[in-house]
């Protein structure tokens, strides 16, 4: 079995992307930061389909914590499932946060950027030896870089650093074949930066080609596939998955 590893695993595209994976045969490591119970929710629901899967703390906005981390993944591969060794790594871990560019603070850019570039860069070089040849990274994007939307223009900057970054990360560890994509959702229905208003879903359904906006699931399919075999040959790739959002 191969086992995989998603940041942000307790709510929203991570948990979705979590069950699918196990859905589809893989195991799961997924991570929480400040609520356990809902990591364990997800976890009881794969066991029940007859996955297997081990839910893990981990503040991504933390880099030196990352040593200890990969000790505890360690720990976990072994005991859980016999293995030394990832097969794939989803850095979705993250937070909105909606204030325009004039009143952004020092802290409240610091605190993105941690949590969106500077964690993913630190977390996926602590974890780097631990995935195995031919292993899958998912780095989570946003519809944000291409589509200008005031009042989120720090998580937008950071979200398309980590897009530049993946295609580094493709190119820099093909020698090991381990492929690096970017998912990038469009407006999806999940709790982060306190969910969707009713109005506000309606006009960004208005702007979305298929008429609705997102559910966590449309974008585990593709996070799933692209840690499979049918993503096996795309690489360096940033993938909109937003049902035709600004098209």
């Amino acid at each position: 079995m191969n086992t995989i590893l998603i940041t942000g695993g307790s709510r929203g595209i991570g948990a979705s992307t979590a069950i699918e994976c196990a859905r589809r045969g893989m195991g799961v490591i997924l991570t929480y930061h400040r609520n356990p119970e809902a990591a364990q929710t997800v976890v009881q629901r794969i066991a029940q389909a007859g996955g297997k899967a081990v839910a893990l703390p981990l503040d991504v906005g933390d880099a030196d914590s990352f040593d200890d981390f990969r000790s505890a993944v360690q720990t976990s591969l072994h005991a859980t499932w016999g293995q030394r060794t990832l097969a794939g790594l989803v850095n979705n871990a993250g937070y909105g946060l909606f204030n325009p560019l004039e009143s952004v603070t020092p802290a409240q850019f610091d605190g993105l950027m941690n949590v969106h570039l500077k964690g993913p860069f630190f977390l996926t070089q602590a974890l780097l030896p631990l995935l195995q040849t031919g292993a899958g990274i998912v780095n989570l994007t946003s519809a944000t870089t291409r589509v200008a939307t005031p009042g989120v223009a720090p998580y937008a900057a950071f979200k398309g650093g980590l897009e530049v970054l993946t295609r580094y990360m493709a190119k820099e560890f093909g020698e090991r074949r381990i492929r690096a994509n970017a998912v990038s959702p469009g407006a999806i229905r999940t709790e982060l930066g306190g969910g969707l208003p009713p109005d506000f879903e309606a006009l960004l359904a208005g702007q979305t080609a298929l008429g609705r906006v997102g559910e966590p699931e449309d974008v585990a399919r593709v996070i799933a596939s692209l840690l499979g075999e049918d993503g096996g040959w795309v690489n360096g790739q940033s993938i909109e998955v937003a049902g035709g959002y600004m098209v």
